[in-house]
Order: structure tokens, then sequence, then C-alpha cells
């Protein structure tokens, strides 16, 4: 895309081709019903539904779904499979009809504590390995480094091995890509960690929980919303993962110094 360069300090302007991220919506059907829309950069995609699913409790296994069909780049029609009872799992939602827009991941509801299980795992990690992978994310992000506008997220197993890796406008979207790529490789979620560069709120700590994923940490802040969700749900949360230093704002004995 042409844009224009003012640079203040030589007083000068001029054009030139630049990158820019890309946003699209894709819309989702299940069972034949919309279950939502969301706004995120048009890559991945079957990752992206896959991992949505997973993260937001819709399904509990990969193998729930049938099929994933696209249609005209933007429709995307889910299966489960029949013994599956598709409306009560969408009963666990707050809205059947839903638009989820790149910069959030929906409303985060206190009353989801109620329901969400404590992470088993006992699981353990160098925090050196924590800080070599989340300082890596920023190295292989191309999208990010040619337009600044992307989030980025990782799934590593415990020795640093990275299992899947993903870019999109919205941190939400970015972390179900990665958690899709790796459930359809068949990790044990329990023996991973989950790596990104958005802030750590509520909905982004549930989306680990969820399937199970005990350790998430991040180059940015956390919320208080989501340490409280990472201590209901005994996960163990990381944030300001920068350098040589971080922040442990839960579970702490994961992670050996």
């Amino acid at each position: 895309m042409e844009v224009v360069k003012i640079d203040t300090a030589s007083g000068k302007a001029h054009k030139i081709d630049d990158f820019v991220a890309v946003e699209k919506p894709v819309h989702i059907f299940l069972g034949g019903v919309h279950y939502a829309t969301i706004f995120c950069t048009p890559t991945d995609l079957k990752e992206l539904v896959v991992g949505h699913l997973l993260c937001e409790g819709i399904v509990k296994a990969v193998s729930e779904i049938q099929e994933v069909a696209f249609k005209n780049g933007d429709l995307c029609h889910v299966s489960l499979k029949p013994t599956i009872n598709v409306e009560r799992r969408l009963k666990l939602l707050s809205r059947l009809y839903r638009v989820i827009p790149s910069a959030c991941g929906g409303p985060y509801q206190p009353k989801i504590l109620e329901r969400l299980k404590p992470v088993a795992s006992s699981g353990k990690v160098k925090a050196e390995t924590i800080q070599k992978c989340v300082a890596d994310l920023n190295r292989i992000a191309e999208t990010f480094r040619k337009t600044g506008g992307v989030h980025v997220a990782a799934v590593y197993r415990a020795d640093g091995t990275m299992l899947a890796f993903a870019e999109d406008v919205g941190r939400h979207n970015a972390v179900d890509k990665a958690v899709g790529k790796s459930a359809l490789k068949s990790a044990l979620f329990s023996e991973c960690f989950l790596a990104l560069s958005g802030r750590l709120s509520a909905d982004i700590v549930l989306k680990a929980a969820r399937v199970g994923i005990p350790i998430v940490a991040s180059i940015a802040a956390a919320l208080n919303s989501g340490i409280e969700v990472a201590r209901k749900a005994n996960l163990t949360l990381i944030g300001f993962v920068r350098g040589k230093r971080m922040n442990v704002y839960n579970a702490a004995e994961r992670i050996l110094s």
C-alpha cells in the first residue's frame, strides 16, 4: 500500500510502498446455525476455527469435529459428530450470535469461574527456556516485522521445542490458531506452555485453562482478571518476560530457576 512517510527531523516527506496488516471477517456456522463472526488475519483459518472451538469449550477434543468446510473464503461450516449435542454446548455461551472483533475476545464473565476446573499438570519448565522462547517470538514473527500490526503466539513443549506458531491482528485469534495447530498435531497440552505477545487478560488465560495448558507467559503485562482466572485454574501465569527477568503471578512451583 502506498503511504506518505514524514520525517520531521529532516523536514521531508515522500511516498513509499509499505506493508499493512489485513483484517477480514470469517463467519462460522455450527450445525447449520450461525455461531460467530471473527475478524482476523485471513491465514490458517481451519486452525483458527478448531482452536477457537477448543478454547471456548464448545468441543472437548478434535475428535468431536466431523468436518470443517469453507465456502467463498469467508463462510465456515462446522459439523460435529452425531453423538455431540450441539444445542447443549451452545447453551454454555452468553449469546448465540456473536461478533468477535480483532481488538477484543469478548466480555469477561466472572460466573465462568464457577465451572472452571483446575489444570492438572505436574510438569516443570526452566526459567531460561521460558525467556528464550518468548524472546524468539519477535525473531520469527515475519508479519509483525513487516507491518507492526499483529500479535504472535506459540505453543512449546517443556524443553523449548516449538509445536505451533501463529500471527494475527487479534491476540485471541493468534492464541486460537496456535492451539488449533497444536491440537491437529495431537499435542499433549498438559506437557506444553503457551507464549504470546499480548496482555494476559481473563479471556486469554481462560483459553489456555480450557485446553489444559498449565503455563502461560507473555512479554506483556498481566491484568487482575487474568490473575484471578490463573489462581482459580491452578495455572502458572507469567508476565513481563523481558531479558533475564519475568514476573510469576501464580503457581511459581512449575518454574525452575
